[in-house]
């Protein structure tokens, strides 16, 4: 949830609590499938509990907010696979059909539809688990009465009848203060990177995050430093920030100062781009109040785009299979909660700067 807490107090649960939903789901999901006649073998069941358990292993400290930032484009995913495959050594290969699920290599491809498809267990697990803990209803899915609807066709995963599937992106996930608190860390760990490039002491405040900030080219190198990278939390991160504060970098020392004094970011959102002329007027204040550069000024004003997907066909379709045989695609029946409209993509332009 990264930093959902700071408009919703009660999101501190962690990715151990989704993974073992997400477990519990998946155990449910594969009873309902076999008692439908569907054929599983005992070791698919396994492999496919094993994957959902470990597909998001791969995460490091505030989950996407610093998934590329850390390691430069290394995304959780293949982290999770790499954790997975030294874990398959370990037990002597008994995680290889768990690895096949979970890379989509297995013939049963509705085995990696449970995982990673349009009507998966994962999203059932953290879109309920996050609106009870956040309390935002919109994020609520009739996940039991889904995982009852489900069904293989032609080996694809289906729902039999409706399914009613609503996010919530702008209410949590692109929440203005969530969205400019992870915008300020990653302002804070880029600041840290050019220093570091430049030649300018900045410590971390652990030897886990010291070694990924001083080498940010490691991404070819990711699987010879797993262990550094899995001890990697959140509290190392926001150590090496209160540790920062009195850094001689004004840029990096009133990041750091603003994020844990919570003075952040303003954020504006609108359906269009920003005027260049707001941007740069921002800017110029940031100018004049720090003596910095115009290049320096973006570190504190800065445009970008968010993206709320509630269904997207091109990655994968939720397909229904009436009583009578036929697949449609959800976005084209009529009495689909998720109409074709929303199979496009909401973006909102967004402008960040210093208050």
């Amino acid at each position: 949830m990264a930093f959902a807490h700071l408009v919703y107090p009660g999101a501190v649960h962690s990715r151990l609590h989704h993974s073992l939903g997400a477990y519990h789901l998946m155990c449910n999901a594969l009873s309902e499938l076999k008692n439908k006649g569907i054929e599983i073998t005992h070791e698919e069941e396994l492999g496919a509990k094993v994957a959902i358990l470990l597909h998001d292993i791969g995460h490091g400290p505030y989950s996407h907010t610093l998934e590329k930032e850390l390691i430069n484009d290394v995304n959780h995913e293949a982290i999770s696979l790499l954790i997975m495959k030294v874990l398959n050594k370990e037990f002597n290969g008994q995680l290889q059909i768990a690895i096949e699920i979970f890379t989509n290599c297995y013939p049963k491809n509705f085995l990696y539809q449970l995982i990673a498809g349009q009507v998966d267990v994962d999203r059932m697990d953290y879109l309920t688990r996050d609106s009870f803990f956040t309390g935002v209803s919109e994020g609520v899915i009739g996940y039991d009465r889904i995982i009852k609807m489900l069904t293989v066709h032609n080996g694809q995963l289906m729902v039999e009848e409706m399914v009613s599937r609503r996010l919530m992106y702008w209410q949590v996930y692109l929440h203005k203060t969530v969205l400019s608190a992870e915008m300020m860390l990653v302002k804070i760990i880029q600041r840290a990177k050019e220093l570091i490039a430049k030649g300018i002491k900045t410590e971390a405040a652990t030897s886990a995050l010291n070694y990924f900030l001083q080498n940010p080219s490691t991404n070819h190198k990711t699987q010879e430093h797993l262990d550094t990278f899995c001890r990697l939390d959140d509290f190392d991160v926001m150590a090496t920030v209160k540790n920062w504060i009195d850094h001689p970098d004004k840029i990096l020392s009133t990041l750091c100062r603003g994020l844990v004094d919570r003075k952040l970011y303003k954020v504006k959102l609108q359906a269009d781009s920003f005027d260049n002329s707001l941007v740069n007027e921002k800017k110029k204040e940031v100018m004049q109040r720090f003596g910095i550069s115009n290049e320096e000024a973006d570190y504190f004003v800065f445009t970008g785009e968010a993206i709320n997907t509630t269904y997207n066909p091109e990655d994968e379709r939720i397909n229904i299979l009436f009583k009578d045989g036929s697949v449609k695609d959800i976005s084209k029946v009529d009495n689909a909660l998720i109409h074709q409209h929303l199979a496009s993509p909401v973006k909102k332009q967004y402008i960040c700067y210093l208050r």
